[in-house]
């Protein structure tokens, strides 16, 4: 029996007793990759990206884990949500317009330290001083630094488009507007480094493509560890009491930690290993997060239908965005419906071994997002499922 076959038999026999649709996290597998992420991070503490995860009884183990610190929230009122239930060091990696929340965090103490919010412009500043409402805390901030790679002048750009702060002479000039406005502390810079960190270098069937890809990510991780070490120098000499420098992700761990200037790093799908993390050279995690969809239909030979199924996950629509049927391994899609948002045909020769009500275990393209689909996580050990746990969407929240 291969191994993906013998966890096909460990979900099946964990979940028989539950009805699919339904979601699990294979624990030994998340605590593997926990493991994997503290190992590569050499040392350096690790950011749990609270995107990735969106659950708060696995953002509970893992930070309870040596090596792991502090979460990076993705909006306003998730970060305050956390604060309050006990998470006490929780960036904000993400400019935020919520007024009702700004008004919350200046007006309460306990959120106000436990909470560092996103700026990259003056006018993040006023909106924050506008929205205050009579709140007078202190508020902290971390500066985000623009990590892509700009070529020939500048008309060539490599990276996502976030932060406009791109030189060290563009954030060391907002460091000293935070240092200047009364109600405000300057803690931290962050600098994702996306085109590295979320992008695999070995894609499958593209050698050329792949090569392509390492070079590039080679001459940008040299670019930004000179840019990013002059603007810590920057930063520090209005700020010398900066507390962090965050960087990387999960595809670039153990290089952004081997920078001297840089003192975490954030990540967070590792922990889970989406497929759109099996393309990299540099490490390889375990699938620790799937979901499960009943056989209801068996139109025909080699054919099976599945109950829902139509995940797609964020970013440039394409085949690379949608979930993946992983066991029994030979599953694919019909190329003429895809996964659809009630039932989705399967095709194969596995498809002749499934019964009605047998379950598919799929995996998702991306981590968190699969959370958003389900309101609870079953927790498997083994073959059993030892607990099952709410996601966010599970306590009624869907921050986004």
């Amino acid at each position: 029996m291969t191994a993906r076959a013998a966890d096909r038999a460990r979900y099946d026999r964990a979940t028989a007793h539950l009805d699919a649709p339904l979601a699990i996290v294979d624990l030994d597998a998340f605590d593997a990759n926990a493991e994997d992420l503290a190992r590569r991070a050499g040392g350096k503490p690790i950011r749990v990206a609270s995107k990735s995860v969106r659950c708060r009884a696995l953002l509970e183990r893992v930070l309870a884990k040596d090596g792991f610190r502090g979460v990076m929230s993705f909006t306003l009122a998730e970060s305050l949500w956390l604060a309050r239930s006990g998470f006490d060091d929780v960036l904000l990696a993400y400019p935020s317009a919520d007024r009702t929340g700004y008004a919350e965090l200046t007006g309460d103490p306990k959120l106000a330290s436990a909470v560092t919010v996103m700026v990259d412009d003056v006018a993040h500043l006023d909106l924050i001083d506008a929205s205050r409402a009579g709140g007078r805390e202190v508020v902290r901030v971390c500066l985000e630094l623009d990590t892509s790679l700009k070529l020939l002048g500048g008309r060539v750009r490599v990276g996502a488009r976030r932060s406009p702060l791109h030189s060290p002479a563009q954030v060391a000039e907002l460091a000293r507007a935070v240092a200047r406005r009364p109600g405000f502390r300057l803690v931290g810079i962050m600098a994702y480094e996306g085109h590295i960190a979320g992008v695999g270098d070995a894609v499958a069937g593209r050698p050329l493509r792949s090569r392509a890809i390492r070079l590039m990510q080679a001459t940008a991780r040299r670019e930004l560890a000179e840019r990013r070490a002059a603007v810590v120098r920057a930063v520090r000499a209005v700020a010398p009491d900066l507390e962090f420098v965050n960087g990387g992700g999960t595809g670039s761990v153990q290089h952004t930690a081997a920078e001297d200037c840089v003192t975490e790093i954030g990540a967070g799908s590792g922990l889970y290993v989406p497929r759109l993390f099996d393309n990299y050279t540099s490490f390889k995690g375990r699938p620790a997060a799937l979901f499960a969809l009943p056989v209801v239909r068996r139109p025909g030979v080699g054919v099976v239908t599945v109950l829902g199924g139509g995940y797609p996950a964020s970013g440039v629509a394409g085949p690379d965005r949608l979930p993946v049927p992983y066991l029994p391994q030979g599953l694919q899609y019909d190329s003429q419906e895809g996964p659809g948002e009630v039932q989705t045909p399967l095709l194969g020769s596995p498809a002749d071994d499934l019964l009605v009500g047998d379950k598919v275990w799929f995996r998702h393209a991306k981590a968190g997002e699969l959370c958003e689909r389900f309101a609870a996580l079953h927790l498997i050990e083994g073959d059993t499922v030892t607990a099952t746990v709410p996601t966010y969407r599970g306590e009624g929240h869907t921050f986004l």
